[in-house]
């Protein structure tokens, strides 16, 4: 695509009108597996700059919740915000967010669909039809749900997808934006994207995108059956772990295990180095790795949030991938737990 179909989108000559063919045969890719219309998709660079523009395309009081993304919470702690608590089932409570609206004043609402940390899915049925009743507008931050789960983006107003959580490239992502709704631009200087975000379009990272939604509209949605085998494997080799959140709904492709008694970063390093590539906490500006937003807004305290291991799998992973790492965690789960003997 970068060497074949090179011209600008917007311009009027083949090559340009080549690549809008392109970019608009993308858009319908991706609509078709968020089930709405091409004219509601903008492109984006990914889920970060969708869901600014999102958040910050509306005036008036907003309301999201404790377990959301730096890329939602981030924004939101320079607006007038309203953050709901969430229990320890990560599952928001549709009446808390009800109460969180302030009729006459909240412009909109973001929850998250998927939890990037547990892999808890919300109630985006019942929530909307909270927000919708009170007159306000949903954003949905869809990034760790679309191609694992079905998505119907239509039940919000607005919602985010990042292109390499579906295996297109980085730097590329989408934002549905339903039709009528007025969204204000982040940045100014074109037309493009229906005046929602303007400069050249990134066409080679939508045309990937595009054809990662239609792989996945054509192969079918993910199943649990890795997830279940790892999460079974483990449990049954280290009787010190237990599945974060495993009561609630929760996507195919995703596990958060808490290791008893040892830390969650030296276990990731040991995996590391064993060709296993999981994560524990958030790298902050520093260098210093602090314990899961997540995990402590639901309870957890930040020992016990640190003793957690986030594995994600993916399309390509095998039962064979998958029984090694059940083995190189619980040898190492055990060595640690021998070293460092914090349970006693």
């Amino acid at each position: 695509m970068l060497t074949e179909q090179f011209g600008n989108a917007s311009s009027i000559h083949h090559f340009g009108q080549t690549a809008k063919q392109k970019l608009e045969s993308a858009r319908r890719n991706l609509a078709a597996l968020l089930q709405c219309h091409p004219t509601e998709i903008v492109w984006t660079s990914g889920g970060t700059e969708s869901n600014n523009l999102a958040l910050f395309g509306v005036d008036g009081h907003v309301v999201t919740t404790a377990i959301e993304h730096p890329a939602v919470l981030e924004p939101c702690s320079r607006l007038n915000a309203t953050v709901v608590r969430v229990g320890p089932s990560c599952v928001v409570d549709p009446d808390d967010v009800r109460k969180a609206i302030r009729p006459g004043e909240t412009a909109l609402v973001s929850v998250m669909h998927v939890n990037n940390e547990t892999g808890v899915i919300q109630p985006l049925d019942e929530i909307a039809k909270v927000v919708h009743e009170a007159g306000a507008l949903l954003h949905v931050d869809g990034v760790q749900a679309a191609g694992k789960i079905a998505v119907d983006a239509t039940v919000a107003d607005l919602y985010s997808v990042s292109g390499h959580k579906l295996c297109a490239p980085k730097g590329i992502g989408a934002l549905y934006v339903r039709k009528g709704v007025q969204l204000r631009p982040r940045t100014y200087g074109g037309h493009q994207e229906r005046d929602r975000r303007p400069g050249t379009e990134n066409v080679a990272g939508a045309v990937a995108l595009g054809r990662a939604a239609q792989l996945i509209f054509e192969q079918g949605l993910p199943s649990p059956e890795l997830r279940d085998r790892l999460e079974r494997g483990i449990l049954q080799r280290v009787p010190f772990a237990s599945v974060n959140c495993a009561g609630s709904p929760r996507v195919p492709n995703t596990s958060n295990i808490r290791f008893d008694g040892i830390e969650g970063e030296p276990l990731v390093i040991a995996l590391d180095l064993k060709g296993f590539a999981v994560s524990s906490g958030a790298a902050c500006s520093s260098g210093a790795v602090e314990p899961s937003h997540v995990l402590t807004a639901i309870g957890m305290s930040r020992e016990d949030a640190r003793s957690c291991l986030r594995i994600s799998l993916g399309r390509g992973n095998t039962e064979a991938q998958v029984d090694a790492l059940i083995e190189a965690t619980a040898q190492a789960a055990h060595h640690l737990h021998r070293l460092v003997p914090t349970h006693v």
